[in-house]
């Protein structure tokens, strides 16, 4: 179990902020059932590709037990999405490596997005859901840090 208060910095792109913004409720409302009284520390970023850099400056404060990011990169018809996602989602698992603080992804990048209500709704609702996934792997692993520590 995890003992002390655990402090969370909660990454989020700004493109589809309108949807990015949901991974966030649905970990904060998640993490208050599992993890109560952890201090998650929003912050937001241009895009997806700044996550990296930022998690790894967050981490290397020694302020935080995980980070966690979110974002939802898209084809935009002028670059390649998948480039850009598979860059975010590395950078980020060797922010982890390097620094030894656990960081999450909720970066998603769906095949033929398009801004019309249906898929906006639908990705709205599923990002909530992520987020809570999010909350349940933040705690699983924080739990699993504490037991390798005792």
């Amino acid at each position: 179990m995890t003992a002390k208060t655990q402090k969370i910095a909660f990454i989020k792109a700004r493109w589809h902020a309108e949807i990015v913004d949901q991974a966030h409720d649905g970990f904060v409302a998640k993490a208050a059932e599992l993890l109560p009284g952890a201090d998650i520390v929003a912050i937001n970023v241009p895009g997806a590709f700044e996550m990296p850099l930022v998690a790894k400056k967050l981490a290397q404060t020694g302020k935080y037990d995980a980070i966690v990011a979110a974002a939802l990169v898209v084809d935009g018809g002028i670059y390649r999405h998948d480039f850009v996602a598979g860059a975010v989602v590395d950078g980020l698992m060797q922010v982890g490596l390097e620094t030894g603080v656990p960081v999450f992804s909720v970066s998603l990048t769906p095949h033929n997005f398009q801004p019309v209500d249906s898929l906006i709704s639908y990705y709205t609702e599923h990002f909530v859901k992520k987020g809570g996934e999010a909350a349940e792997a933040v705690k699983q692993i924080l739990d699993l840090e504490a037991t390798l520590k005792a």
